[in-house]
């Protein structure tokens, strides 16, 4: 009896659902001509940025981790698109349409809310993680004098550098 308690003990827990996250990266789309970036950041990503150049493509984009935006990837000044995120809210998709430049760039978050920004022009793309707990992490690709000329997402497990609780 022993031997049965402990054998289904040891099966159950081979079945137990993976608790990591596992990271995964949805493949660039556009020309890719220019100078490469990846946006980087500690922590969780709280608000987006995006720079559309009016009734044309993207200019320029940034990603704030934990309340702090660090570099501004892109050249062209354009009309500012933003959207802070709530803090439980990540980005669980990057979708929008490219051709010589990246036209338009639609965040959506786990709250289904979203953000889009710049022209529906172009193909096609959507991006998403393969594991559905997962969120955006970074985002990554090139961009010239003019403006984003490509772009890819890197996902993984959200942590916030933060802590809400007061300690």
């Amino acid at each position: 009896m022993i031997f049965v308690l402990l054998f289904t003990m040891l099966f159950s827990t081979c079945l137990a659902a993976p608790t990591s996250i596992s990271p995964s990266y949805s493949v660039a789309v556009g020309i890719g001509s220019g100078t490469a970036f990846a946006t980087e950041g500690k922590g969780r990503i709280t608000a987006i940025r995006v720079w559309e150049i009016s009734r044309s493509f993207i200019g320029s984009l940034q990603l704030c981790y934990d309340y702090i935006c660090p570099d501004k990837f892109g050249n062209s000044p354009g009309t500012l698109q933003e959207m802070e995120l709530y803090e439980d809210e990540t980005i669980v998709q990057v979708s929008g349409k490219h051709s010589s430049y990246i036209y338009q760039l639609v965040f959506v978050t786990s709250h289904g809310r979203f953000l889009s920004a710049g022209n529906p022009m172009g193909l096609s793309f959507s991006f998403f993680p393969k594991d559905p707990r997962a969120g955006l992490l970074m985002l990554s690709g090139r961009y010239n004098r003019y403006g984003i000329t490509s772009v890819a997402a890197h996902w993984g497990e959200v942590v916030s550098n933060i802590n809400t609780d007061g300690r």
